[in-house]
């Protein structure tokens, strides 16, 4: 992708962001309800992410994570990416206590990097180890995994579970100067085997995005001849091999390093707006049954009354319509007529099944009401057959008003995100027009599943 594009996918996602915290951020969604300090206060956090996202993008900081278990040289890949020894490193065990991040001094590149260091995940205890592993992968826009030697099951378990957060990520091969005969179709093919014995799926990793190093080679032992006929030994240690990584990183910030931004954004502000609409529709849940619930009964008693049969299938429509739109206003969804009868239409494709029986008992039913009450006219022995069509097209068409509240309610909690510069919408958007050489274009399918 050209530097262009990516600018527009940057302003894309910052614009997405704005419109979801200016929204949300204002829980006094319509003029029929007061402002709720409780709902303001339980999205509070998920608020304050949201400006964090845009406050790094605003920074242009794109985050790279390394991880990988112990004695694999995390901390020495990115010292050697730096080209400066700032982060400690040594022979044994746990030098690397807790998360830290360096900011790694780019002349040349138009982002800030900031390169984060992790401690070996074999060395946490499993839970805490989860934790730490999801927020630092979550915050990152690029994931470095460190492997050296034959891979374990241990190691693969912890590949497995961050490709579980569907980031960006290159497997990093450090100590290659121990290990010469290997290569990356090797280290693939040993993926490939561990993937198919744990998941019974092939890894979705190509061995392009497998890097080969040696970030801090062991000194060598070099023989020294002197002109007076002298010889002794002296150990030196060789020049760090990171270029193919350094390299790596480069193409892809170049191709597409704002776009990455912009996708991980806008996935962080989705995964939040999906949590501010659990919250509302929770907080909200009693209003919204009394509201379901009259609607219900208003729209069955006005159907079993109204002697007409084509009115009562307009009229149960309308009345429909107006409980989506309560419902919207009530949670704070904004929704135009023409989105209201999208949703319609979504919701007779959800619950098609219920609604062509209430349809279909609508008609049959309201067509022999209707001729009942005009036979009642004349003849005042029918009015019990009337009345037992009534009830029973009035009790459909309640129970058939109740559910479409229900499945309203799930819809608006999914649907949070989408709209206009909804950052689903945005994420398909970008996605689509990811180059096949891009990172994201091989993400494309699962970052827009989650």
């Amino acid at each position: 992708m050209d530097s262009q594009q990516q600018e527009r996918h940057f302003t894309l996602a910052r614009a997405s962001l704005q419109q979801a915290l200016a929204w949300y951020g204002n829980t006094r969604r319509h003029w029929h309800y007061p402002p709720d300090p409780a709902l303001k206060a339980a999205v509070r956090p998920e608020l304050q992410q949201l400006q964090t996202a845009i406050a790094k993008l605003d920074q242009n900081l794109l985050r790279i994570a390394t991880f990988g278990l112990v004695s694999r040289g995390k901390s020495a890949v990115i010292n050697a990416l730096i080209g400066e020894k700032m982060l400690e490193t040594g022979p044994l065990h746990g030098v690397t206590q807790y998360p830290r991040a360096v900011r790694w001094p780019l002349t040349t590149e138009k982002l800030k990097i900031e390169l984060v260091d992790t401690p070996g995940l074999d060395e946490i205890a499993g839970e805490a180890r989860t934790k730490m592993a999801a927020e630092v992968a979550a915050n990152s826009d690029l994931i470095l995994f460190i492997i050296a030697g034959d891979i374990t099951r241990t190691e693969y378990e912890s590949l497995y579970e961050l490709r579980q957060q569907h980031k960006p990520l290159l497997v990093v091969f450090n100590k290659i100067d121990l290990y010469p005969d290997c290569d990356r179709q090797s280290i693939f093919q040993q993926l490939q085997q561990l993937s198919q014995e744990s998941t019974g799926t092939q890894f979705p990793l190509s061995p392009e995005e497998i890097v080969m190093v040696a970030a801090e080679p062991q000194p060598l032992a070099v023989r020294i001849e002197h002109p007076d006929g002298r010889v002794e030994e002296a150990w030196e240690t060789p020049d760090a091999q990171i270029d193919p990584l350094r390299e790596k990183i480069f193409t892809i910030l170049s191709r597409e390093g704002k776009s990455l931004m912009a996708v991980h954004a806008l996935v962080q502000a989705r995964h939040l707006q999906t949590a501010i609409a659990q919250k509302t529709l929770s907080h909200r849940q009693t209003e919204a049954e009394e509201l379901i619930w009259n609607y219900a009964k208003t729209k069955g008693a006005a159907i079993a009354l109204n002697p007409i049969g084509f009115l009562d299938l307009l009229g149960g429509t309308f009345a429909d319509l107006a409980l989506i739109r309560a419902l919207a206003r009530l949670y704070g969804l904004p929704m135009t007529s023409h989105e209201a009868a999208k949703l319609w239409r979504n919701i007779l494709i959800s619950a098609g099944i219920l609604f062509v029986a209430e349809l279909g008992s609508g008609v049959f039913l309201g067509l022999g009401k209707t001729a009942l009450s005009f036979e009642s006219l004349t003849n005042p022995s029918t009015l019990g057959l009337y009345g037992t069509a009534a009830l029973a097209q009035g009790g459909i068409a309640a129970y058939g008003s109740y559910v479409i509240g229900k499945v309203t309610q799930t819809y608006l909690q999914n649907g949070c995100s989408w709209g206009n510069l909804g950052a689903s919408t945005t994420i398909k958007e970008i996605l689509a027009q990811c180059d096949r050489q891009t990172l994201l274009y091989r993400l494309q399918a699962e970052i827009a599943a989650v």
